[in-house]
Formats: structure tokens, C-alpha cells, sequence
């Protein structure tokens, strides 16, 4: 996993529990692995709410460190590289909070962690959405793209999502998509009418984000 940080943005990316992504865990879910854990605190949680096993990777050292406190086991490094030293068929859930915008190739990892899925395993991921109202406004109005400390267009984001395209890579990696949900909806009135005059080709620009939950289909390493 590539993230670009100095102290002080690491510090603004960890200092979230994501507390809104724990309703999309499995709730019988007994061994957990958290990619891109920060400081172990969305893991804590998982062990508090659901009692499971919770494992982490995450490549910034301090961070790490702190998440080797509150988790079963901690692995540090790239993902890409720790995904080596996870044990086979035993994760039933392995999540992805907004880290996959960051992995030079999130596709290679993916398909890859299928192989240290349960047999009833599954991914669940939080993805920001390009396709978000105040950044299509910027873009198209303003003809600005400018990248930000943190946010959809963090500087350090190496991809980018749509509820679309989110789809179609789940598909092409085989991957069955059980739950695609928006996050963080704006509810500003002066925001939300061109969206609902133009609703079936804007509705998704409504959502900052994307939970999505997904498993193997069927047949995938048959």
C-alpha cells in the first residue's frame, strides 16, 4: 500500500474510528483482518461490538505500533507484500476503510486476498466517490481540480471510484457485490435541487462515499 505522509496528514487520516462502517461487518464474522488499520481504533471496535479476532495491516511504523496495542496481531508494511504472511481460507471478513484509493494496484490486491477469505468470507470496503456534487461542480464550472490535504481529492489518492465503476471492477475481479450503499449524503437544500431535477443521471453525486460489501462468486477458485 502506497500512502504518502508526513506526520502531521497521517495524523488527520488516523484520527477517525469509522464507527459508521461497523453495521456492514458481519455480526458472526470470528476472524477479521483490517488493511490500512491506522492506529488499531475501527479494530478495537469490531472486537468490542462482535468478540472477533481482529488482525492489521498498516505501513505507517508509529501507527502500527499504537494498533499492535489494541489488535490480535499486527503486520507491518505495503499490503501488497504482507498479503504473503496471512494464512489461507481463515478471514471471514477483511476490510478495506478508504484505503483502496490509495494502492498503486488495488485490483492485484483484491484478487489476492480472496485466497485468505473463509469459505463464507467477506470484503467490505468504504471508497470515496468521484462522482461527489462539489467536485463535479469544481470541475465542470470552475474547471478546477485541485487536490486537498485530505478529503475525495486527497493528494495522496492514487485512484478513483464511482458507484459505476466500483461495480464493474468487483465484477471483473469476481467478486459478487451483496451491499453497495451511500455514505454521508448531502442534505443541503441548495446543493440537492439539481440533483433532483436531474435525478436518474445524478442521484449517486448526492454521496461522498460507498460501503460495499462483497463476496467471491461462485466458482471463483473452484
Amino acid at each position: 500500500m502506497i500512502r504518502h505522509s508526513s506526520t502531521t496528514h497521517a495524523v488527520k487520516y488516523y484520527q477517525y474510528n469509522r464507527e459508521e462502517m461497523l453495521s456492514f461487518i458481519p455480526k458472526d464474522a470470528r476472524s477479521v483482518l483490517d488493511v490500512g488499520c491506522a492506529s488499531g481504533r475501527f479494530g478495537a471496535l469490531v472486537k468490542h461490538k462482535i468478540g472477533a479476532e481482529v488482525w492489521g495491516i498498516e505501513i505507517e511504523k508509529k501507527m502500527a505500533e499504537e494498533a499492535a496495542k489494541r489488535l490480535d496481531k499486527m503486520l507491518t508494511g505495503d499490503v501488497s507484500v504482507c498479503i504473503a504472511d496471512l494464512p489461507e481460507n481463515y478471514f471471514d471478513c477483511i476490510i478495506f476503510n478508504d484505503i483502496l484509493e490509495h494502492l498503486a494496484d488495488p485490483f492485484s490486491v483484491l484478487t489476492s486476498v480472496m485466497g485468505n477469505l473463509s469459505g463464507r468470507g467477506r470484503i467490505v470496503c468504504s471508497i470515496p466517490n468521484i462522482r461527489h456534487f462539489k467536485v463535479l461542480k469544481k470541475l465542470v464550472l470552475k474547471g478546477e481540480w485541485e487536490y486537498k490535504e485530505a478529503g475525495i481529492l486527497d493528494r495522496t489518492h492514487l485512484r478513483f471510484f464511482t458507484y459505476k465503476s466500483i461495480r464493474k471492477t468487483m465484477d471483473s475481479l469476481g467478486y459478487t457485490i451483496e451491499i453497495l450503499q451511500g455514505l454521508k449524503p448531502i442534505k443541503k437544500w441548495k446543493h440537492l435541487w439539481i440533483i433532483y431535477l436531474f435525478y436518474p443521471w445524478l442521484w449517486d453525486t448526492r454521496f461522498y462515499q460507498f460501503a460495499c460489501v462483497a463476496k467471491p462468486s461462485a466458482g471463483t477458485f473452484s
